[in-house]
């Protein structure tokens, strides 16, 4: 017996097998009723069965092992794809979508090797269903990825949003409380928690810029004719007062006036001097240089401390990559490792450039902006 036509007469068998596997796929399962546990596998087999018997050239053959086969456009959703779009919601994870294919694949190769134990088996309907099997894999799980990548996404974005009202509330309260003069302890108080609040918004911040850039949507920045000057020390004094134990110095020269989004430009600095104030040593300064040439506008950020190794110049710019921690016991840093990504984006969307360097214990991170800006 052919293996297309195996699967359309013991569909059911078939289905029974795939439905006790999914079972067992614990805890997304446990409450599923059959129906929902064979989800559009027959529909998969059907799929499969009509691809096995269809004749097709090597080269698309070969296409379809590696889950590239060629779709029209205007076909509709396959039922590989309804299947993942309906485990994800369930609680399945991608691990448990991939099992589901490899179990049925074993059983119904089994099932075809018992019924046709005194026949013949074709090789080339073992070839095409894995073929066609492979196909479905990918579909399902490509699909299951970008589904659970739009809700990452759609989760950050929430998160971003709605948190940034209640810590608006904090800070204007704290805010309140330090202008009352209601004492030094009370001071100290509201100051600790202005710095708090100062750094969950900078987050928030990161998080809600790495949302839009991973759906595609970019950095967003307003260009305005504005002096840097200014923002860079207000930025400057700002981390010295939620940093009262760092020497944070700065220094300008030149003409420091351009076309620029003058916010976006200090969320720069201000992750360039978290990351230089939590990696450098302690008692050692801080030093932030402005710098204004005739057609850019350049400024560093240097601290002193562990040496960047050369080979990591490029990941250190990766989003959700952690420096280690400054206490070298060998763990890694609390922050999300979103800084230094956002200030890459921020600085290429306005047509500039960022650049590390760190030798002898000291690491500066260099940040070159054109006068005249070919926005992205």
């Amino acid at each position: 017996m052919r293996l297309s036509q195996f699967i359309r007469s013991e569909m059911e068998a078939i289905l029974m097998e795939w439905e006790a596997f999914a079972a067992s796929l614990s805890p997304a399962a446990a409450q599923m009723t059959s129906l929902a546990l064979r989800n559009h596998a027959q529909q998969i087999l059907e799929a499969v069965a009509l691809d096995v018997e269809t004749l097709q050239t090597s080269e698309a053959q070969a296409e379809k092992s590696k889950g590239r086969a060629p779709k029209a456009p205007d076909a509709g959703e396959t039922a590989a794809q309804t299947h993942a779009m309906l485990r994800g919601p369930a609680g399945f994870d991608i691990n448990q979508l991939g099992a589901e294919y490899r179990a049925l694949r074993a059983s119904v190769l089994q099932l075809w090797s018992a019924k046709c134990h005194s026949q013949p088996i074709h090789p080339e309907d073992v070839l095409r269903f894995n073929e066609a099997i492979d196909q479905a894999l990918a579909e399902s799980v490509s699909f299951f990825s970008l589904q659970a990548e739009r809700n990452r996404n759609l989760l950050l974005g929430m998160l971003g949003h709605d948190m940034r009202t209640p810590l608006n509330s904090v800070l204007l309260t704290a805010q309140y409380l330090g202008e009352l003069n209601l004492g030094a302890e009370v001071s100290e108080a509201v100051a600790v928690i202005i710095s708090g609040g100062a750094s969950i918004t900078a987050l928030l911040d990161d998080l809600l810029d790495y949302n839009r850039s991973k759906l595609g949507v970019g950095i967003n920045v307003k260009p305005a004719d504005v002096d840097l000057a200014p923002i860079f020390t207000a930025e400057v004094e700002l981390q010295r007062r939620a940093n009262p134990q760092r020497r944070i110095e700065l220094h300008v020269e030149g003409m420091t006036k351009g076309r620029w989004d003058g916010a976006r430009l200090q969320q720069v600095l201000r992750n360039l001097l978290a990351n230089a104030i939590q990696h450098g040593r302690d008692g050692e300064p801080v030093a932030v240089t402005l710098r204004g040439e005739e057609s850019a506008v350049h400024f560093e950020v240097k601290n002193h401390g562990p040496t960047i190794d050369a080979s990591s110049y490029g990941e250190i710019f990766d989003p959700l990559r952690r420096g280690p921690s400054r206490d070298g016991g060998g763990g890694y840093s609390t922050n999300l490792g979103l800084g230094l990504f956002i200030v890459r984006e921020v600085v290429k969307a306005h047509g500039g450039h960022v650049e590390v360097r760190s030798v002898d214990e000291e690491t500066v991170f260099a940040v070159h902006l054109p006068r005249k800006p070919d926005l992205v």
